[in-house]
């Protein structure tokens, strides 16, 4: 099965609190940190996506909780789930973690149209030893449609983590600790 065009049809096929499930937590309204396809959908997102919204920022995820959830995924730029859309039209930086699905090698794509958010990113992750690419086409979350730029300054950053970067930030808490950090260091620096 093809992944759904909107959550309009997804709802008609799932229930939520059995095939997903959405969580979200209110904290300053102006940064949100979110996991639109955490889960089952791209493993861990949610974990890293928690981490980096900590106790100060708002956090939101879908989740997919079936075994099977790889079809619950619905593309960052049609991505329209009632609730996602409510608090990321409060906030001013919207920064949305992905899984891109390298095993081998560990890497964090940034993309997004905040360049300046973006860059101090790939600074701050790449001083604390984690590897930064330019996402390949597809995944450069560019589209002024992509959930990540519907916030109130309409450009927000796009995470794209390789999984070999998600299952040691899965397995190591304290690597999980200090990507979590560097991200919020750069939101501090230019999150606005």
């Amino acid at each position: 099965m093809t992944p759904y065009v909107n959550f309009a049809v997804l709802a008609d096929h799932e229930v939520e609190g059995q095939d997903y499930r959405i969580k979200m937590k209110y904290q300053d309204q102006r940064i949100l940190i979110m996991a639109p396809h955490g889960g089952r959908i791209e493993p861990t997102t949610e974990v890293i996506a928690e981490a980096i919204a900590g106790q100060d920022y708002s956090f939101y995820s879908f989740e997919g909780l079936k075994a099977d959830s790889r079809k619950l995924h619905i593309e960052s730029h049609l991505f329209d789930e009632p609730h996602a859309l409510e608090v990321v039209q409060k906030a001013d930086v919207v920064i949305t973690i992905h899984g891109q699905i390298d095993q081998k090698e560990e890497f964090v794509m940034v993309g997004g149209l905040n360049d300046s958010l973006r860059s101090e990113i790939i600074q701050q992750l790449e001083a604390v030893g984690f590897q930064t690419r330019t996402p390949t086409e597809g995944l450069m979350g560019r589209d002024p449609q992509n959930i990540c730029n519907k916030g109130r300054l309409r450009r927000g950053v796009q995470l794209e983590v390789s999984r070999k970067v998600r299952d040691l930030l899965r397995n190591d808490k304290d690597r999980l600790r200090v990507f979590a950090e560097a991200l919020r260091r750069a939101v501090q620096m230019k999150g606005g």
